[in-house]
């Protein structure tokens, strides 16, 4: 398990753990990558019908509070999930409104995380695919085309999403196919419900232990708060403010520790 403390052995060595991480400082930036995906339309509505679909069949809540995909089972589906995540591609996000273009981004974005396990099923963690000898994961892999250029998972999350909307609830939304994640929601991010489906992702996991827990030791949270501290206020009182707002552990006047599991979310 990544901690802050175990942090310099476990980059001592070139072998990582599948439940190691990056420490925040190699966290990708905020950084708007192209104009062009700053405008709007007037469309207000993509058809997610089928992404609806795919996720009431295969995504499931455990007992613990945590939703698993039974990828075993989907692969039967995947051709449906890859003409869905054509069809998102082939739609100008900039003719769409604010809020409906929010939701295109991020249900493409946990569209494309599952085609992306389903094409290496089965694997113990998403960071066991792509990469190269100093990173770990297909997220700098160009994966989908949308009008005419192509993007990776991090162009959409890093590039698109949190520089344009700098909506903190982005990290609750989009879906990294990990234990440690929040969850992969069963239905599908829309405009009309946006802004109340984007709360209720901050409160499942905010009150979840592996968003936040309060242990003898003090405040252990989620490594998502310490690796985008910035888009929390910046600082351990910033984070333990967000949380309070959306119902998790208060009353901490610092952050003991953060971790993560990268075990895959099945």
């Amino acid at each position: 398990m990544f901690n802050r403390r175990n942090a310099l052995a476990a980059f001592a060595s070139v072998a990582v753990a599948a439940t190691t991480s990056v420490p925040a400082s190699a966290a990708p930036a905020s950084v708007l990558i192209d104009n062009h995906w700053t405008q709007f339309g007037a469309t207000p509505a993509v058809d997610h019908s089928s992404w609806n679909g795919f996720l009431a069949s295969y995504v499931s809540r455990g007992a613990d509070g945590v939703n698993r995909v039974n990828y075993a089972a989907a692969k039967a589906a995947q051709g449906t999930l890859k003409s869905y995540i054509a069809a998102l591609a082939a739609t100008d996000p900039t003719t769409l409104t604010r809020d409906a273009a929010m939701a295109y981004w991020i249900n493409l974005y946990n569209a494309k995380t599952v085609d992306v396990i389903l094409d290496n099923y089965p694997v113990q963690s998403i960071r066991d695919i792509g990469g190269g000898f100093f990173s770990r994961g297909p997220w700098d892999e160009k994966v989908v085309t949308v009008s005419g250029r192509a993007l990776s998972l991090n162009d959409i999350e890093h590039g698109i999403l949190r520089p344009i909307w700098r909506d903190a609830r982005i990290h609750y939304a989009v879906n990294c196919a990990s234990i440690g994640c929040p969850n992969l929601r069963t239905t599908a991010f829309t405009a009309a419900t946006l802004g109340s489906d984007l709360d209720q992702a901050a409160r499942d996991y905010v009150s979840h232990p592996r968003g936040a827990e309060m242990t003898a030791n003090g405040l252990v949270v989620s490594s998502i708060f310490e690796w985008y501290k910035a888009d929390f206020g910046g600082t351990d009182a910033g984070v333990i403010a967000h949380l309070a707002q959306y119902g998790g552990p208060s009353g901490a006047s610092s952050i003991y520790d953060d971790r993560y599991d990268w075990s895959l979310n099945e």
